[in-house]
Formats: structure tokens, C-alpha cells, sequence
């Protein structure tokens, strides 16, 4: 039996990658150096995967996967058309003196954000698989049998956005292009070569494939005469549709997620008629506790009785870019808890051992089994997991509404607030400087005291207000100098909660994010927020926010413990979150932000799955805000989302005021909003801050007029796509300024 993976984390184990990309982009390294960083870390990451069959080319990327299929294949938006390389690569990805990025938006139901590609039936589609044949040949020269892996054709074209040509047209222009690199990698790197097409576009179900069945079978068997070994494989749910359709091409193997798309099992006939061989995901690539053996095993069997082991690959359920590199150097978790985790490299230490033990017996390695044996009961009895009065308060919690209607509230809040038409503010974050974030470092440390560092964020927020002021917002925050991450903040004030040092997953580009572990009750311990609220309102006669992340999103941008169901881990956070509202609106702070970026995300892929998330999530987000006055207004964020299908939920969160992003998509996500009579107030993003062009006041009143042509002006808010912490001062503060003056030149003329 085989052992192999979808993929492994590229940023690497210190973060190197992120901050090889950020000397580049700032001119302060050289390409040479930043290839050079990069061929070192895929050098480290194949040689934790020396004990695979295969090992991940492709995998690595300068920024996302999707992007760089787009550039392989030569697709490139019109305003680049003057750009090669790097340069073309990176202006996609963050835009550029000569145009705005391409949108981004979430993988699936996972916080990784890909690059959305633009296709144009004008493109010319030059191929360049430079990159690709680079890292194979590398792998080889090391002694590895490389598997490139590459995002699949009906998956690139079906979250590709067409900004030119009729879609069937584009369709079979970008298909070409795809075959053509197909011959392009057969001819530079010989026949035979294995690559792992990703289509996780099929564990959607067949109504969101974008062809027929006799397409999608024609396209397998046209590119495996190319002379490709091919695999294809889903991931995130079940693909029984497609695993029917794939059986009857000629690809050599078929890959299925047995762990969050458990009804694959249902296929086994099917596969084992095919005789294709199966690359069984059977260890968690998206959450971080050890595997529990016993039952893999039992999987395993299940699937063996279909499928000879001849034939079986065992596997990750998805890439592992989704979790941590390794728990190796963490020193300071609470050793037991620690003892519960596995990242990516232990992952790889997982497989191994199954592997063994189907090969040799459990008595043969019966020390490592029963090791694990060990700790996962000891996880389950601990007393660290289980606290009575949390689940006690949880289980007797039932209303979750507001006891004021919307109109009744908004009138209220109106009188009391005075606020002008299209009212200014920002999301919450303002940049986090490298002063701040020592200064945090510092303080945790003890290397200075608390007095010192209370100070420090002080004076921050006292300057974060009066720019704000200065510039003539009309909505103030105060900055969160305070806060290293939006959930991991709450994290560390919540029980049931643990961090890792360097648990670092990427989110986009060399965004990383460190997700908190939630591995057992959670209850708030004490306020959380209300200090520097309080502080940044004393220093101001405007409206200050409160900013607070909403109870969905800390569940679904956290690893969630896996021994009780999500929905009762999210009541139990939203009723921290109720608590620390409470304490807000008695302190005097009338707006407060409750921030759902990730309430999307967390949709099920599958349509059957929907309606008991949209249920629990629903839930948690107004058993959070009920507790609000109706003279408080409640806001909330939402990141990179399509709203049609969701809308009557955002309708059903009853918050009085929500921001979403899309400025990259101008005015076309918020058409949905015109059509269902939303009521409630919205703020629009009007510039995108995941680039770091500063965009001009002609650009942001174009945006802002493009949104009044949607909305009513007494319903808009204006406010920039997300918070402001990943940028710098210096692109901050002008365009925050062009967006106050565009906005007032806006109103001088309604």
C-alpha cells in the first residue's frame, strides 16, 4: 500500500517565505534571493515527505495556486498588458501603478483566499510553465519521485470570473489553453508523469459543473492520451456524482476525502469495477488533533474490502496547506494539551505508522500504537476539557432576538446619533507598526512592565483618534493596537482556548494567520475591550466604536475541538461575546461592531447541508446581540462573500448595519440587496485595502457613485473593503483622506 499527500504548507516553518516576499516587494532584497529562499524551503519540505511515495511539486507558490495556474496558462487581465514575470505575477495578485488586482475570495469553506483569474476570449493564452518544470526537475535531482500537483480544469474555469465573451466560447478557448499545457509539461518533462488534478468543484454536486458529462469525460481521456498518469481528486465533501463520471475515463487514479465527505464510501463499487486505484483521504488535513488510530484502521478496512490494497493510496483528506508545519517547536503549550496535537509533519508520521501497521502488524509497533492509544483516551477524560457551569448555561439558554424591531431601533439610534448621509468610518484595525507589535512582544515578555506597555497603546490610540478626527470621519475606532489578531485576542481571554507559537497557516499571499485551539468549555473569564473603548471615547465627542469578533467567525478561523459538535462550541462563545456587549453598552459605548468575516465560510459545500448551519450559525450571532438596547447599534463585517444565496440569513441576523467587501467587484455584489428590499443599513467597501495602491479621490467617488446607483443614499454607509491592519501608515492615511473627500464632493451633489 502507498502513502501520499495533496499538498504540504509552503510559507514554511518560521514564516520564511512570508518575509522573503515582503523584502522583495519592498525593494529591500533581490529576485535572485527570493528564488533562492524558495528553492531552499521546498528542499526542507520534500525531505519531510522522504517517507511518501511521492513527493508535492506545485504545491509551492509565490502567493496562491489558482494565480499561478492563471499565469502558467497566459491569463492576463488587459491592463497588465505591458507586464512579464514576476512583475505581471505580482501586479494580479496586488495590483499596480497600471491597475487594481484581481478580486480574491475564499477557497471553498476554508479561510485560504485564491486569486479569482479574468478571462477574456481576446486573451493570446502564451504558455509559461517555467515554474512547474523548475521544481520537478529540482525534485528529481534530489532522488524524489515527483507528483506535480496542479488545480484541475473544471475547477479553474468555474471560479474564474469571464470579463469578455460568451461563456461557452471562453469555455472551450481556456480548455485548449489547458491541453496545451498539458502537451507542453509531456513534452519538457517526458511521458508518464504523474500529476494530481484538484477538483474539489465537484464535491459541490453535478448541478455546479459548467459542462456535460460526456465533456467532462471527453477532457480526462483526451489528456491522459497526452500520455499523463492522471489523478483526480476531491476534496472538502463527498463527489459521488463525479466518482461515477471519472470510473468510466481512462486517469489512472482517483482521490476522495473519507473523512468530511463520508458518503465516498457509497462509491467503493463503483471504484472497484473501474479498477482505478483510490487515494483515500483518511487523515485530517484541516484540523490539528492526533488521529485516532482505531478508527482509521476501521476506515481503512471498510475501504480494503472493496478495493484491494494494491490499489489503495493512503492519503490527507486535502492539502495540508491548511494547518501548521510542525508542533516540534512548541515550548511553551501546556505539555498534555500539546500531546493532542499533530501538524503537518506529524500528520506525515500518522500515515507512516498506518502504513506499517497494515504491513507488518500492530505487534510489530506496538509501542507507537499504543502510544497513541493512550493519549487520545487521555484527552477525552481530561478535566481540563469539561466545565459544568459553562454546559450548564449553555444547555439553558433558549430566546436569541432582539425585543425591538429594526425601524423602532433606527429611529432611535438616528435622533440619538445625528449622524450626516453616507456616514464615514473604517472597519476596526488600524496598522499594526513594528513599534506596536514590539512593544507587545516586549510586555509578554516581561521585559517591560505593564505600566509601560498600557502607555504605549495609549499614545497609539490617542494618535488614531485625532487623525481620525483630523480628516473628519464621522464614526471613530481606535485602532486595536492592543490586539495581535482578530480572534486570537478573544482567544487568549476566553477559557477553553490554548495558542501555539508557531502554528502559522496562510491565509493569502504572506498573510499568515495563528488559529487558536479550542480544546475544551468556553466561558469569558473577564471583560475583554471595555478598557481601550473606554480610553479612545474619552478622547473624542464623536462616536467611538467598540470592536468585537462575532462568535461564528472565532469558531470557523479557530481549530475546533472535534469531540463535540461545532454548534454547541459556537453557543458557548456567543455567550461570551453577549457578556462583553453588556459590558459596553453600560459603559457608555453606543455602536458596537460584532464582526462576522468568516460566517460564509463556514456554509456547508453541499446544498442538503445548508439549512442546519444556517440554523446554528444564525442562532449564535443574535444569542450574541440580543443582550443590545435598542439605542445601541449593532454593526457587523462580512469578508469576500457572494450574498444571493445567503441573503435572507443576513436579512435574519437583524444587525443594523453591515460592511462587507467589494471593492473589487464594484457595485455587482450588492444588485442582491437592491432586489430583496433589504432594509437595513449597509457600508460598501469603496477601496481595497489587500493592495497597497493608495486609490484617488476620482476612483473612490466613482465607487461610491456606483453604489448609490444600487442603493438608497440614506441606507450607505462609506468605509474601506476591511480593516487597515496589514498596511502601512503611509498608504493608509491618504487614502483614508481621498475617501473623506470624495465623499464630501459626493454629497455636495445629491
Amino acid at each position: 500500500m502507498s502513502i501520499s499527500i495533496l499538498g504540504f504548507p509552503r510559507i514554511g516553518e518560521h514564516r520564511e517565505l512570508k518575509f522573503a516576499l515582503e523584502s522583495y516587494w519592498a525593494n529591500e532584497s533581490s529576485l535572485e534571493e527570493l528564488e533562492s529562499l524558495a528553492q531552499s524551503l521546498r528542499k526542507k519540505h520534500w525531505e519531510a515527505q522522504k517517507d511518501l511515495d511521492f513527493v508535492c511539486i506545485n504545491d509551492f507558490s509565490y502567493y496562491d495556486n489558482v494565480l499561478d495556474l492563471a499565469y502558467a496558462l497566459g491569463v492576463k487581465p488587459k491592463r497588465f498588458k505591458d507586464l512579464e514575470g514576476l512583475e505581471l505575477y505580482f501586479a494580479m495578485a496586488r495590483g499596480h501603478k497600471n491597475g487594481v488586482a484581481c478580486a480574491m475570495t475564499k477557497w471553498f469553506n476554508t479561510n485560504y483566499h485564491f486569486v479569482v483569474p479574468e478571462l477574456d476570449i481576446d486573451n493570446k493564452y502564451i504558455l509559461n510553465i517555467d515554474f512547474i518544470t523548475k521544481q520537478y526537475k529540482e525534485a528529481l535531482q534530489l532522488g524524489y519521485t515527483p507528483k506535480i500537483s496542479l488545480i484541475g480544469f473544471f475547477t479553474f474555469f468555474h471560479l474564474s470570473h469571464i470579463v469578455n465573451g460568451e461563456k461557452q466560447e471562453v469555455f472551450e478557448q481556456v480548455k485548449t489553453a489547458y491541453l496545451a499545457l498539458i502537451d507542453a509539461l509531456v513534452s519538457a518533462l517526458g511521458k508518464e508523469i504523474v500529476i494530481e488534478f484538484s477538483e474539489p468543484i465537484f464535491a459541490l454536486g453535478l448541478d455546479f459543473l459548467i459542462c456535460e458529462t460526456t465533456t467532462l469525460k471527453n477532457f480526462y481521456n483526451t489528456l491522459v492520451k497526452k500520455g499523463v498518469k492522471a489523478i483526480v481528486s476531491t476534496f472538502f465533501e463527498h463527489s459521488c456524482e463525479a466518482t461515477e463520471i471519472l470510473s468510466q475515463t481512462e486517469i489512472y487514479g482517483i482521490g476522495l476525502d473519507f473523512l468530511y465527505g463520508s458518503k465516498n464510501l457509497n462509491s467503493l463499487d463503483t471504484l472497484a469495477k473501474s479498477g482505478k486505484a483510490v487515494f483515500a483521504g483518511i487523515i485530517d488535513g484541516r484540523n490539528i488533533w492526533i488521529s485516532n488510530l482505531e478508527e482509521k484502521l476501521a476506515l481503512i478496512e471498510k475501504i480494503t474490502k472493496k478495493i484491494p490494497q494494491n490499489k489503495l493510496t493512503l492519503t490527507t483528506s486535502c492539502s495540508l496547506l491548511h494547518i501548521p508545519y510542525s508542533k516540534n517547536t512548541e515550548s511553551k503549550m501546556d505539555s498534555e494539551i500539546l500531546s493532542w496535537l499533530s501538524f503537518s509533519v506529524e500528520k506525515i508520521a500518522e500515515l507512516k505508522l498506518l502504513n506499517q501497521v497494515l504491513k507488518d502488524g500492530i505487534q510489530n509497533h506496538k509501542t507507537q500504537w499504543e502510544h497513541y492509544i493512550t493519549l487520545n483516551q487521555t484527552r477525552k477524560n481530561s478535566l481540563k476539557i469539561h466545565n459544568k457551569e459553562v454546559q450548564a448555561r449553555a444547555n439553558s439558554t433558549q430566546e436569541a432576538k432582539r425585543n425591538v424591531s429594526f425601524k423602532e431601533r433606527i429611529k432611535l439610534q438616528q435622533e440619538i446619533f445625528n449622524l450626516p448621509l453616507l456616514p464615514t468610518t473604517t472597519i476596526g484595525s488600524f496598522p499594526q507598526t513594528k513599534e506596536i507589535r514590539n512593544a507587545r512582544k516586549d510586555y509578554k515578555s516581561g521585559k517591560i512592565t505593564q505600566e509601560i506597555y498600557t502607555q504605549i497603546i495609549k499614545d497609539y490610540i490617542k494618535d488614531c483618534v485625532q487623525f481620525q478626527e483630523e480628516i473628519g470621519l464621522d464614526v471613530l475606532v481606535h485602532g486595536e493596537p492592543e490586539r495581535n489578531d482578530m480572534v486570537e485576542y478573544f482567544g487568549e481571554q476566553l477559557s477553553g482556548f490554548v495558542f501555539s507559537q508557531n502554528g502559522w497557516v496562510q491565509s493569502y499571499g504572506s498573510r499568515c494567520v495563528k488559529p487558536p485551539i479550542i480544546y475544551g468549555d468556553v466561558a469569558r473569564l473577564q471583560p475583554m475591550t471595555i478598557q481601550w473603548s473606554v480610553y479612545a471615547q474619552s478622547l473624542t465627542q464623536k462616536i467611538m466604536k467598540g470592536m468585537l469578533t462575532g462568535p461564528v467567525t472565532i469558531l470557523n478561523w479557530s481549530f475546533v475541538r472535534d469531540d463535540l459538535p461545532r454548534s454547541s462550541v459556537c453557543k458557548q462563545i456567543a455567550l461570551g461575546i453577549a457578556d462583553e456587549i453588556n459590558d459596553l453598552q453600560n459603559a457608555k459605548i453606543r455602536i458596537i461592531q460584532v464582526d462576522e468575516a468568516a460566517f460564509k465560510e463556514g456554509y456547508p459545500l453541499r446544498k442538503e447541508n445548508i439549512r442546519e448551519y444556517e440554523e446554528w450559525a444564525l442562532y449564535c450571532f443574535r444569542l450574541a446581540t440580543r443582550i443590545a438596547l435598542p439605542q445601541t447599534q449593532i454593526h457587523t463585517h462580512m469578508c469576500y462573500s457572494a450574498f444571493n444565496d445567503i441573503i435572507k440569513t443576513i436579512e435574519a441576523m437583524d444587525a443594523d448595519v453591515i460592511t462587507i467587501e467589494t471593492a473589487r467587484n464594484s457595485n455587482k455584489l450588492l444588485r442582491i440587496f437592491q432586489e430583496v428590499g433589504y432594509d437595513k443599513q449597509i457600508g460598501p467597501g469603496v477601496y481595497d485595502i489587500h493592495s497597497p495602491r493608495i486609490p484617488s479621490v476620482a476612483e473612490i467617488k466613482e465607487q461610491i457613485q456606483a453604489i448609490l446607483e444600487v442603493l438608497p443614499k440614506e441606507q450607505v454607509w462609506i468605509n474601506p473593503d476591511c480593516g487597515l491592519k496589514t498596511r502601512k501608515y503611509e498608504e493608509v492615511k491618504p487614502s483614508l483622506k481621498n475617501m473623506v473627500e470624495a465623499t464630501k464632493e459626493i454629497l455636495q451633489n445629491l
